[in-house]
């Protein structure tokens, strides 16, 4: 079930509906989760009762944690472990099982060593890596005292709720919890950033980032070798600007549902192409899953820069190799993570070794250094496979290829890729100002203004509305 759809629209005119008309707190929620069941099961039923094991296994977990002593943190400590082993678990058997087993197979091929080896096929449920991860960081923060346990409701519906379950932002429980605690209200200023935020994501996804795909970045990536340096350069931006559009459209459209119903989901997109270090980039691109990574992968579990320069930049690789193989099973993702891994530790050596006298980058050189070593990351992310991330940047950097072709970028594209950018040098808090005057309308002007500008911008879509990038992650 696809945001941007019919379908979608109006499920979720019948869940607010609902929820609403429901003033006992614990009922609320019972219809949410319900409703996210719908909304998860929509894509394959089976994968339903893999959301409700997950979330029986974490609260269980969780309780043991939270009952063990203070005198007996081994236990503790034991139990944390046994529980994100159990979601690893999960998340390996359904994500990385099938490419372990190819990568023992081609190891064992070159010992000249033949197996068959027991590959499954297995199906990826939508979301997996996005529940799981919210799961184990909800087991860190009880098993460290940060939150408290929760009850089976409030972690069932922490892990599925349906805003954000397929594709993030990864809501951390001491954010979500109170609030399902708490008994919500609908105010004028949570709905009119809510709408603000779900026709702008729509606009993004079914205008900017559909037709960038289908008109542009998927024919080129899909034979790099037969166009021209100038259509392999259009699509390497075009695939920048589409991945932004599409991923914070889903995070707008899901931080405005939420608001809708009642809960405030926090910011997981400001403006990223306008960083002027990778560091900075990361500040502002997929904010849930990179402060994930930094507090509870980098810090945590790797002691982050504890324990030494040396061990610090061993740190920043290994935490963004992870990171890269989190979005799937291939190596073009952990080679995207190890570039994103490497710079970063570069520019840490660069802060540490530079002499005194010497000025720092302009922030003008270092927001064009740190777009286009972006841009050159998501060219490998976007492949589907080495030799494809190797045929496109032979393209382009090596001698011309496809240079009879016929041009497949076009103006509408060049337009589409120009705003993408010039989104970014826009007042980061425009939408906010947007929605302040708006929430001095009426209701009903605010839902018929919401309801208007929905239809524009559907007009306004291209042939078909794919899925969003993340779902498959």
């Amino acid at each position: 079930m696809l945001f941007p759809t019919l379908t979608f629209g109006l499920f979720f005119l019948a869940t607010f509906g609902l929820v609403w008309s429901v003033r006992d707190n614990e009922w609320r929620k019972i219809l949410l989760l319900l409703a996210s069941w719908l909304f998860y099961g929509a894509w394959d039923w089976r994968f339903v009762a893999l959301l409700i094991g997950s979330a029986l296994l974490n609260w269980g977990c969780a309780r043991l944690i939270a009952a063990a002593p203070d005198a007996a943190a081994g236990r503790r400590k034991a139990l944390l472990i046994v529980g994100v082993a159990a979601n690893l678990a999960i998340l390996g058997i359904f994500k990385y099982y099938d490419f372990f087993l190819e990568q023992l197979g081609v190891l064992l091929g070159r010992f000249g060593i033949a197996r068959d080896l027991p590959l499954m096929q297995i199906v990826l449920p939508v979301g997996v890596s996005f529940f799981t991860f919210q799961a184990m960081s909800y087991l860190v923060d009880v098993a460290r005292k940060r939150i408290a346990a929760a009850a089976l409701l409030d972690v069932t519906l922490l892990m599925s709720f349906f805003p954000h379950l397929v594709a993030g932002p990864i809501v951390r429980g001491s954010d979500l919890l109170p609030q399902f605690r708490a008994t919500p209200r609908l105010t004028r200023d949570a709905a009119a950033i809510g709408l603000v935020l779900i026709v702008w994501g729509l606009f993004k996804k079914a205008v900017i980032a559909s037709e960038l795909s289908t008109g542009l970045v998927d024919p080129v990536f899909f034979d790099p070798a037969g166009h021209s340096r100038i259509d392999l350069i259009a699509a390497a931006y075009g695939y920048a600007v589409q991945i932004y559009c599409d991923f914070s459209a889903y995070s707008d459209m899901a931080i405005g549902l939420a608001a809708l119903l009642g809960y405030r989901f926090p910011l997981n997109f400001d403006q990223p192409y306008r960083a002027t270090s990778l560091q900075d980039f990361w500040r502002r691109w997929h904010i849930s899953l990179s402060s994930w990574l930094r507090d509870y992968l980098y810090i945590d579990a790797l002691g982050g820069n504890r324990k030494g320069f040396v061990r610090q930049c061993v740190n920043l690789l290994a935490t963004m190799l992870l990171g890269g193989l989190w979005h799937g099973a291939k190596w073009t993702f952990v080679i995207w993570g190890g570039l994103h891994g490497g710079v970063l530790a570069i520019e840490r050596i660069w802060e540490r070794l530079r002499p005194g006298e010497w000025p720092r980058m302009p922030r003008w050189l270092g927001l064009i250094a740190t777009f286009h070593i972006v841009v050159l990351g998501w060219i490998v992310f976007r492949a589907e496979s080495f030799a494809q991330a190797s045929a496109y940047l032979a393209g382009l950097f090596g001698p011309a290829g496809g240079a009879e072709a016929a041009l497949a970028v076009t103006p509408l594209a060049v337009a589409l890729i120009l705003f993408g950018l010039a989104i970014h040098a826009a007042p980061a808090d425009l939408g906010q100002r947007l929605a302040l005057r708006l929430r001095l309308l009426p209701w009903w002007v605010l839902g018929l203004l919401a309801g208007v500008a929905i239809l524009i911008v559907d007009a306004m879509r291209f042939e078909g509305v794919a899925p969003f990038i993340y779902y498959q992650f």
